[in-house]
């Protein structure tokens, strides 16, 4: 997190405001230095996403953040940060937004706290079976190098028809795929808790290939187990897989699929909406999801409900 760098001069200026502004206010010195690098990291994600300066945040994004957050790797230890990492991560934005109201700046937006309400599920993106399709269909043409386009489709299937969390998908190692059972071992999953996901022969042709044809043409594959490698023979990231599709999602060269707001986590939604649109007990999409409770998984009651209505519309 401290290696970040910015490059926006607005943003350099206002953690350095902000973090004279906790020290001036008398904030314990641990305080005044983890908070502005909190910061440092939500504004090196606005950059990712496009955004210059403070004028754009809005409380969506700052939810998409969260969600971000959330799936993002532990760098030190693996596996999802944890509630007192993140719990820091609201400290340092609700206290940039009291920062900012007190510099009379007109910027609005919410901070999703633990055990706040929201309709969060109603700005969720879902994909229609067509359009995850056509996603597929493009991978043939992502990239100049076949291999390239070969990981294209496992990270499709790892997200899509396997439903993983990004980190998941990061962790899945070669011998986490299980040809003979048609299943996939998750052993990196949130809050460390292993399942074993079911695997069609459409998309285990697909690991197949990639993993006895395609992978072995990435730089210095021999050296590590990771299923999903970099153009550098590393364990690809979290941000090479979000890259690859953006990419993927450019070369359909399909406006409303451009438009739409996709990320990573979309594909997931997407599936688990699908399965429920298709009466699949929740009972077993919770289990596909790996949800510790049917709780969390209702929420694609909903958004099936959306969804159904949004075509009835249409």
């Amino acid at each position: 997190m401290k290696k970040l760098l910015l490059k926006s001069t607005s943003f350099i200026t206002l953690i350095e405001s902000y973090k004279e502004w906790l020290s001036v206010l008398g904030y314990a010195s641990s305080t005044v230095y983890n908070l502005p690098n909190h910061l440092k990291e939500f504004f090196y994600y606005l950059e990712f996403k496009g955004y210059s300066d403070i004028s754009f945040i809005t409380t969506q994004l700052v939810k998409e953040y969260y969600d971000h957050l959330s799936q993002r790797t532990n760098q030190r230890r693996g596996g999802s940060l944890s509630k007192a990492f993140l719990n820091k991560h609201q400290q340092a934005l609700k206290l940039f937004l009291k920062y900012l109201k007190e510099h009379k700046s007109n910027i609005k937006f919410g901070v999703h706290l633990k055990g706040e309400k929201t309709n969060y599920q109603e700005h969720k993106t879902i994909l229609t079976q067509e359009e995850v399709k056509e996603l597929f269909e493009t991978c043939n043409f992502s990239h100049m190098a076949e291999h390239f386009q070969a990981r294209d489709k496992v990270i499709l299937v790892l997200l899509y028809s396997c439903g993983l969390r990004r980190n998941e998908a990061v962790h899945i190692n070669t011998e986490d795929i299980l040809f003979e059972k048609g299943r996939i071992y998750v052993r990196k999953g949130k809050n460390y808790k292993e399942r074993v996901i079911p695997v069609n022969k459409y998309n285990l042709n697909i690991l197949e290939e990639y993993l006895y044809e395609a992978r072995p043409e990435f730089l210095k594959n021999y050296q590590t187990d990771a299923l999903l490698l970099s153009n550098q023979g590393k364990r690809a990231s979290d941000l090479t897989i979000a890259n690859r599709l953006k990419e993927i999602i450019n070369a359909t060269e399909n406006e409303t699929l451009q438009e739409k707001n996709i990320t990573l986590h979309t594909l997931r939604h997407s599936i688990a909406t699908h399965l429920m649109q298709n009466k699949v007990p929740i009972k077993s999409i919770s289990t596909f999801l790996g949800h510790a409770s049917l709780e969390s998984t209702q929420i694609y009651v909903h958004l099936t409900k959306r969804e159904n209505q949004l075509q009835d519309d249409l």
